[in-house]
């Protein structure tokens, strides 16, 4: 059986707690991320809303907020980071939004296999995201992807940037690892 953005919606309505995406007509249940992964993600968050709120250049969402996807399917799809350019969406919608983000992070947890984050961040730059970010707290590396090139790998010390899309702004690789407090 093949389900629908409709199905989705009844279905996040009877069960507020989940975190659900819609792919290839089938929900997939997100189970928590983890402490570290969602630590990191808040960390890219922070640095990115810190940039675009006050310049007013768009909106920033965390992996709460649904995509539907312009793929046969109508894909439903929540990255762990995003941001959409202002002029793409000037007024905000209490649904999902109908485009897809121009930049969007996924953050590894630790249940995640990571050719699927892979393939979840090749689907949004086939349907027009600019660039995706896989980001691994494991290695401490951000995987850069854009449309029909090769990944690029960040580490520790080289600068994360976007000037296509933010120009002037900079993530420290180093600056989003969760802290240690010994």
């Amino acid at each position: 059986m093949t389900l629908t953005v409709e199905d989705l919606k009844r279905f996040q309505q009877q069960h507020p707690d989940y975190r659900l995406e819609l792919v290839d007509g089938a929900i997939i249940v997100m189970s928590p991320s983890g402490f570290e992964s969602d630590e990191i993600a808040a960390a890219i968050i922070a640095q990115l809303w810190a940039w675009v709120h006050p310049r007013r250049l768009g909106r920033v969402t965390a992996s709460s907020a649904g995509f539907k996807l312009p793929n046969a399917g109508e894909d439903v799809r929540a990255p762990d980071a995003a941001f959409v350019k202002a002029e793409r969406l000037k007024r905000t919608t209490e649904d999902y939004a109908n485009l897809v983000p121009d930049l969007i992070f996924e953050v590894r947890s630790k249940t995640d296999d990571l050719d699927t984050l892979r393939a979840k961040i090749r689907q949004f730059l086939d349907l027009g995201t600019t660039v995706g970010a896989l980001v691994d707290y494991r290695t401490q590396t951000i995987e850069v992807f854009r449309h029909q090139t090769d990944p690029v790998t960040l580490h520790n010390g080289d600068r994360f940037i976007v000037p296509d899309l933010l120009p002037g702004w900079e993530m420290e690789v180093s600056s989003i690892w969760a802290p240690e407090f010994d």
